[in-house]
């Protein structure tokens, strides 16, 4: 990306692309070669600096947002889950038989990527774009519904410790990488039309419960919260007993619904209200 114009529109000012290339003709002398003297924007030590978090923090709700803008994104059904969730023929390898037996779900988060994309080239491939968060897992199958069916799909990665790519099934140029996890959760919901939440954990639930709360104080349109896996569920969160306790209320409860299949998630999401009606 350069901002160089789309357009044959004269500009009395050099563009920033020209005096970078024009810096790096510049006769090699102890002032060029000091860093106070490099294109501010171009210095990454500068750009590291701690006061300039904030240009960091706009840049990186910038890249992604001005891409997806480029390639005609305007809506999305976003996928979170667990990364340890195992295909299911990859099952005899989990570490534990609790989660081999979820792997079920890897495969109804395929089936849900796949027939969510066929929907979407219907239209033009614009609308309802799976997204998740790149990784492996119910992720890795997401992306692999949409690629299954040649459709577009965005991987909204971080940066974490331990290595990680990306998975092989993300579009390409939909692939972003972060370092802000609060600028990530927010493009997974700026777009959102719809969200799915596949078993998981801290991850899982932190962008679950980020999820209702934005909804639950009005910061957020209403949009189908779909969790995948009631029996899991109920054992993690004791929903009822928060109502219950007074701590949220019995309206409250009515944010969240439970599906055992793609189908059944689907089919929540083509009875939901469109935002315009």
């Amino acid at each position: 990306m350069t901002d160089t114009p789309k357009d044959d529109r004269i500009h009395a000012l050099p563009h920033s692309d020209q005096d970078v290339a024009r810096a790096k003709r510049t006769p090699d002398t102890p002032q060029t070669r000091a860093p106070s003297y490099q294109l501010a924007f171009t210095d990454n030590d500068f750009m590291l600096r701690e006061e300039l978090r904030p240009v960091r923090l706009q840049l990186e709700l910038l890249k992604p947002q001005m891409i997806m803008d480029e390639e005609g994104i305007e809506s999305t059904v976003v996928i979170f889950g667990g990364a340890r969730i195992p295909a299911p023929d990859r099952a005899e390898q989990a570490r534990t038989p609790e989660l081999a037996a979820l792997s079920k779900y890897y495969d109804q988060a395929r089936i849900f990527g796949r027939n969510m994309t066929e929907r979407s080239l219907e239209t033009g491939g614009h609308e309802f774009v799976v997204c998740t968060g790149g990784g492996p897992g119910v992720m890795e199958a997401g992306n692999l519904g949409a690629h299954d069916v040649g459709g577009k799909s965005i991987g909204l990665g971080i940066v974490l410790p331990h290595e990680q790519a990306p998975n092989i099934y993300v579009t390409p140029d939909l692939c972003f990488n972060f370092h802000y996890f609060a600028v990530r959760k927010m493009h997974f919901l700026m777009r959102a039309r719809a969200i799915t939440v596949f078993p998981g954990g801290f991850g899982t639930l932190d962008e679950l419960f980020e999820t209702l709360t934005l909804i639950q104080t009005g910061r957020m349109a209403r949009i189908p919260v779909l969790l995948f896996g009631g029996p899991f569920w109920d054992e993690i969160i004791n929903w009822k007993a928060l109502a219950r306790a007074g701590t949220i209320s019995d309206a409250d409860l009515d944010l969240i619904h439970y599906v055992e299949t793609a189908d059944e998630a689907i089919a929540i999401i083509d009875s939901w209200p469109r935002p315009d009606c």
